[in-house]
């Protein structure tokens, strides 16, 4: 499609790079204690953000650049390659085991995490899928069947290493992608009793999730095991009270609060910068998922229409599951904070899928 291109969506830009470095110093702040014990360098851990920082600053850039059309021509091809690395992260002494999940591809400290680039894979592939077969969306065999299918492979291997955090958040941006393309109202609500009842079946097959169930609906009957993290996240988060207590003074971080640099960066956010700090955090994410929604609408063609709200959804719906989390909300889940919890992966899929929407917005009407 030949189309002018304009200036990007510059709201865009400013709310993700403000994430960007607010989860820089957060990763510093929240690391510094522990790196410094664990590798003999305070800044060891917020060294690596920043590198993954600037890769990822760069692949936006290049993104927002790259006409967004290319990625329906190679949908398929990366969807086939996404699915070949969740393949292989499964056998034994190729993928590499961390926190319970072998999940990782790479050597040491140098991997990638082929869940998290699924994600964004699936999305694009169910844009192109949809900008062509819209009209089919309201049946079930012809429109949401051949969907499902593959979102639910795409599920299985990742349930397999396991990790049901980037699970959750993968189904729940492919539902949100089929809602925005018409799906009737009565499909929907099957598919979520369908989900629920697969969810319990995942519950019950892992006596660790039935323990963090129990934690979630009461953390203190088991204070030192299953409700630990949900109990010290709200310890960190209580006492931040409206001002915080300053930049670098968390006590959580001091070996209370596990995580305190990925999955539970934003308890101590709160703890350090107070209820107006963690506010203006998720100010930038409402921020940066409206002008992402308005950017969908505006976009010149149902492809860009779809993988608008792929991504928006994609951020949004794990922004949503992380702040339930660390705020007793939901269970816990191994889901981190997008643009501010350290990892690479994460981080640089983020900010490559920002690019993107930023393409996008170049195209608006």
């Amino acid at each position: 499609m030949n189309k002018a291109r304009t200036a990007p969506d510059i709201i865009i830009i400013v709310a993700a790079v403000l994430l960007l470095t607010i989860g820089v110093i957060m990763v510093y702040s929240s690391s510094a204690i522990l790196a410094y014990h664990e590798m003999g360098d305070y800044a060891y851990y917020a060294k690596r953000q920043l590198i993954f920082a600037a890769l990822g600053i760069i692949a936006m850039f290049a993104m927002m650049n790259v006409d967004y059309w290319v990625f329906r021509k190679w949908a398929k091809t990366i969807l086939l390659v996404c699915f070949a690395l969740l393949g292989l992260v499964l056998i034994p002494g190729v993928g590499l085991v961390r926190g319970g999940a072998q999940s990782w591809l790479g050597i040491g400290a140098f991997s990638i995490q082929p869940s998290e680039f699924m994600k964004l894979a699936l999305v694009i592939f169910i844009a192109m899928w949809l900008s062509q077969n819209q009209q089919k969306i309201a049946f079930f065999f012809k429109g949401l069947l051949p969907i499902l299918a593959l979102a639910g492979a795409a599920f299985g291997l990742i349930m397999l290493q396991p990790d049901l955090g980037t699970g959750t958040v993968l189904m729940g941006t492919v539902m949100v992608m089929i809602f925005a393309a018409g799906a009737r109202i009565s499909h929907l609500f099957g598919l979520a009793m369908a989900g629920v009842a697969g969810f319990a079946a995942l519950v019950l097959a892992a006596p660790y999730r039935i323990n963090r169930i129990l934690a979630f609906l009461d953390p203190w009957q088991d204070p030192r095991g299953a409700g630990y993290q949900t109990i010290q996240s709200l310890f960190a988060i209580g006492p931040g009270g409206l001002m915080g207590l300053g930049l670098g003074n968390s006590l959580q971080k001091f070996y209370y609060l596990p995580e305190p640099y990925n999955d539970f960066i934003f308890s101590i956010l709160a703890e350090e910068l107070g209820f107006i700090g963690g506010s203006f955090v998720l100010l930038l994410f409402t921020v940066l998922i409206w002008r992402g929604l308005r950017t969908a609408i505006a976009a010149p063609d149902l492809f860009g229409t779809f993988l608008a709200i792929g991504i928006t959804g994609m951020i949004g719906i794990q922004v949503l599951i992380n702040i339930g989390v660390v705020t007793g909300l939901f269970p816990v889940t191994g889901i981190t904070l997008p643009f501010m919890s350290a990892g690479g992966s994460s981080l640089t899929l983020t900010l490559t899928a920002v690019g993107i929407l930023l393409n996008i917005s170049r195209y608006a009407r």
